[in-house]
């Protein structure tokens, strides 16, 4: 292999320092580690204040907040809904800031101390900084604030001065610029590793696909000179009976061996890791509109051909855009998954399954090239199966394997 092809295949196999997916992994991972921190904290304090609020609702206020917090944690645990979490923690928090002077039956029970919710603004930003987009993140952090702020001047805050409200506001809008800048840094730099190691990735295919076929070419030029010219020369020259056999013998050996080199095609003998096909099935996610949860399974170690990872890729793609595009129904919102799974050290099963309308594959017209050849008769040519489970109103799940048999697909 050239020395470019040689140190591009080192690249692809070695994972970035930082990529989107691991600062996103890092983030929510820790906001779950603090979130229960924090929460713990202020259980003192909040069976404290109990007694101040309306009968019962310190004990709903509780319940709340703190099993939002331990969903959260199990989210950024197994990489489940985290978005989905993390912004249901940030709602939750802020209905629960808007109604905690109306909760307060008496201000004096508080004997002026900080209402407990205040402990759990910065886990609040956090999880808003982490499944908004950045200007709503943003405002987010000032306004939340700002809202205890008011709220610590009312006597169901603690009656404080102004000087001192405003010092709690300010230092917890500082804490959450502060989380908001470093997050936003970090995804700034993986989404310039990422590009760059997706172009990096793109000039790899093209030059394996150059070596791959060169390869190819010269096999086809030694056949045709060693096996086809050498059987026309001994026909030509044949002037008995048994150099005639001969020259036959011969023909039918050249015959035989083309047909093998045409049904065989061209073929890399490079191979990538799964984890380069990973992260660029997560690429591809980034075009699209709708969400897809993903899990990887047994990523590391495992290695592919170009022409599988390209097949795969290709159908994997199109299988997710049919999803987009007939799986919805109307009033109803529809759940996609992609799982992508190593078996072994050289195989590759990947699932993209939705929950939505359904269809009778039976009904497809032969004209729909989309699930015939781009996803079936693809996944065939490069010695691998494709599989399509569906019914109607039960949701869809098409599976990729390559090699022919990986993951007991048939």
């Amino acid at each position: 292999m050239p020395a470019v092809d040689w140190r591009v295949t080192r690249l692809a196999r070695r994972r970035a320092t930082v990529t989107r997916a691991q600062v996103e992994t890092v983030a929510g991972r820790a906001l779950g580690l603090f979130g229960l921190v924090f929460g713990a904290q202020t259980v003192p304090v909040a069976l404290e204040q109990t007694a101040a609020l309306v009968p019962g609702a310190g004990a709903a206020l509780m319940a709340v907040l703190y099993g939002a917090i331990v969903a959260l944690a199990v989210a950024t645990v197994t990489k489940v809904a985290v978005r989905a979490a993390c912004l249901g923690f940030a709602a939750l928090y802020a209905i629960a800031l808007v109604a905690w002077p109306f909760l307060v039956a008496d201000p004096a029970a508080l004997d002026g101390s900080a209402p407990w919710l205040y402990y759990l603004c910065t886990v609040a930003t956090t999880a808003a900084v982490i499944s908004l987009i950045p200007v709503w993140a943003a405002a987010y952090t000032v306004v939340i604030p700002a809202m205890y702020g008011v709220i610590r001047l009312l006597p169901s805050g603690g009656d404080a001065g102004p000087l001192l409200a405003v010092l709690n506001a300010l230092y917890a809008v500082v804490l959450g610029v502060v989380v908001l800048a470093i997050i936003t840094m970090l995804r700034q730099a993986a989404e310039s590793v990422d590009s760059a190691q997706e172009a990096a990735l793109q000039r790899y295919d093209v030059a394996a696909r150059q070596h791959a076929n060169e390869i190819e070419r010269v096999k086809i030029d030694a056949l045709v000179h060693d096996s086809v010219l050498t059987t026309l020369l001994s026909a030509a020259a044949a002037t008995t009976p048994e150099q005639e056999q001969l020259a036959a013998r011969m023909a039918s050996d050249a015959v035989h061996r083309l047909d093998e080199v045409g049904a065989t095609g061209p073929r890399s003998l490079d191979r990538v890791g799964l984890p380069v096909l990973v992260r660029r099935l997560r690429a591809a996610l980034t075009t699209f509109n709708t969400p897809f949860t993903v899990r990887v399974v047994n990523a590391g170690g495992v290695e592919l051909p170009v022409e599988a990872m390209e097949a795969l890729y290709t159908a994997a793609v199109q299988a997710m855009v049919n999803s987009l595009q007939h799986a919805d129904e109307p009033g109803l919102s529809t759940r996609r998954e992609l799982r992508i799974r190593g078996v072994r050290a050289g195989g590759c099963v990947i699932e993209i399954a939705d929950n939505g309308r359904g269809f009778d594959v039976d009904q497809v017209p032969e004209g729909r090239l989309g699930l015939r050849i781009s996803i079936e008769e693809r996944m065939a040519n490069a010695g691998g199966a494709a599989d399509i489970a569906t019914r109607v109103g039960h949701g869809t799940t098409v599976t990729l394997a390559w090699p022919l048999g990986a993951g007991g697909a048939a």
